[in-house]
């Protein structure tokens, strides 16, 4: 059985990105090893970077979103994860938008946080782990690179 991991927004940028290819492979390698799941948060935002720092015309970034749809499970961002990330929130500190993804990924049942903004390691509600995988040892660990 794959395990489940939600998948952060930057580990999209750098799947489409031509500039890094190193953080590219591994984003491709971490999408095809985990049973991926994503938020319409994390939609939105890579749809933002997407038209607005990378420049990509906006026909572009729809074909990205439905590749990513068509590989990833997707949640909606309702009333009730928005009230858990502001529980979230409170008790580990994180900015309100990163306790939105932490919601999300809990929500959605992952065992892993797959991002490089948070706390590589840490361990929420004794059930989802932050992974950064785009550190040395976590690429070996996790992505048996």
């Amino acid at each position: 059985m794959t395990e489940a991991a939600f998948v952060d927004t930057n580990v999209f940028i750098y799947l489409y990105s031509e500039d890094e290819t190193r953080k590219r492979d591994i984003s491709q390698r971490a999408v095809d090893k985990y049973e991926c799941a994503v938020s319409t948060q994390v939609l939105s935002e890579f749809s933002n970077v997407c038209v607005g720092k990378l420049k990509r015309p906006p026909y572009e970034v729809g074909l990205a979103i439905d590749e990513i749809t068509g590989q990833t499970t997707v949640s909606l961002v309702d009333e009730r994860i928005i009230k858990s990330a502001l529980e979230i929130h409170g008790r580990y500190g994180y900015a309100y938008f990163d306790s939105l993804i932490i919601a999300s990924a809990l929500d959605s049942g992952c065992k892993y946080l797959i991002t490089e903004d948070l706390a590589d390691g840490q361990i929420i509600d004794g059930r989802l782990t932050i992974i950064n995988i785009y550190l040395e040892k976590n690429a070996v660990r996790y992505l048996d690179l």
